[in-house]
């Protein structure tokens, strides 16, 4: 099993209402993967940090093999939800995957 995990920082100018549904579309959206990707066992965002975090968004998500999350990274489903849903929103992006 392979770990994907995800940190995102949101651009500072998303504040208010349209901070909450970014994040509620980003979660609904990506959470959603779950079924249409083939190798994509289990997909979890977190979109409340605690204080201490740096971070505003986390993915966490296990993947069947290291050739699953090759395939989640440019089935068009993904592309399309990180591109209309992620990419615009943030400003920083950092992942770690790892065999579990």
């Amino acid at each position: 099993m392979v770990k994907h995990v995800i940190l995102w920082k949101l651009r500072e100018e998303i504040t208010g209402d349209a901070r909450e549904k970014v994040l509620c579309e980003m979660k609904e959206n990506l959470e959603a993967l779950v079924g249409k990707v083939p190798g994509l066992l289990r997909l979890e965002i977190v979109t409340v940090p605690l204080a201490s975090s740096n971070a505003d968004v986390m993915l966490d998500s296990e993947l069947k093999d290291e050739e699953s999350l090759k395939g989640y990274q440019s089935h068009p489903a993904h592309v399309a939800v990180a591109d209309t849903y992620v990419r615009p929103f943030t400003e920083v992006r950092l992942c770690m995957d790892y065999e579990a």
